[in-house]
């Protein structure tokens, strides 16, 4: 059965109704980015942090996997699928994919801000004063922009020895996951779906669909179908 693995970013979340700051102009609900997205914003203002999260979180209750996500758990069927995502949501999950790497953290989890390996189930709100079992104040699970990528070198062992690398819903401006296509060996078929222009220039290499998510995967099915 042949390896293929699927980078998914925004782009796929946002057709379930998960909004996305680089969309509009660099603002998340209208926040700035690095106030509620990286260790200095967590250490100048917590609350907002984690109301901010909150309010994520909440939402992610409320929307449900799109057709794109569903027919990625169904080329399961087909292939040894392993999707990498840049999303934080659980909708691969809820679609019925089974082997996801979460790059940058989940937002059903949270972790003691001192210790990251003290991990926890998280589908409520987190609250200024709860704690994890170290004393230490519960933090949203995910990667913060400045902050390492822990699970990095998993997905580029999963780059290197895929036949078939799927980029679908991301501008590859976020790194180091856009550096994955570095990785894939010289024979790996590389296809990009994503309505606009990348931030990587993969040159000829790749097949490139320009559409949403949905539209590209409804596109694209029948043909990897024809590659299994």
């Amino acid at each position: 059965m042949k390896k293929l693995t699927i980078l998914t970013g925004a782009g796929i979340s946002a057709e379930s109704g998960i909004k996305t700051f680089r969309d509009g102009d660099g603002l998340w609900e209208n926040h700035n980015i690095t106030d509620v997205a990286s260790p200095e914003g967590w250490q100048k203002d917590k609350a907002l942090v984690l109301e901010f999260y909150n309010q994520r979180r909440r939402q992610l209750h409320e929307v449900e996997p799109n057709e794109a996500h569903l027919l990625l758990a169904e080329l399961e069927k087909y292939f040894d699928v392993q999707i990498i995502t840049q999303n934080i949501d659980d909708l691969h999950e809820r679609a019925g994919s089974t082997n996801i790497l979460h790059l940058h953290g989940e937002l059903f989890k949270s972790c003691s801000c001192e210790n990251k390996n003290l991990i926890y189930e998280q589908k409520s709100d987190i609250n200024l004063g709860e704690n994890a079992e170290d004393g230490a104040q519960l933090r949203p699970f995910i990667v913060w922009f400045g902050e390492d990528v822990p699970l990095m070198r998993e997905a580029t062992i999963m780059a290197q020895e895929t036949d078939i690398f799927l980029v679908i819903g991301t501008s590859l401006q976020v790194y180091p996951a856009a550096g994955l296509l570095h990785d894939i060996k010289d024979n790996c078929l590389l296809i990009v779906v994503n309505p606009n222009e990348t931030g990587f220039g993969y040159g000829q290499r790749a097949v490139v669909i320009k559409e949403t998510a949905t539209q590209g995967m409804k596109l694209l099915f029948k043909e990897l179908l024809s590659l299994a």
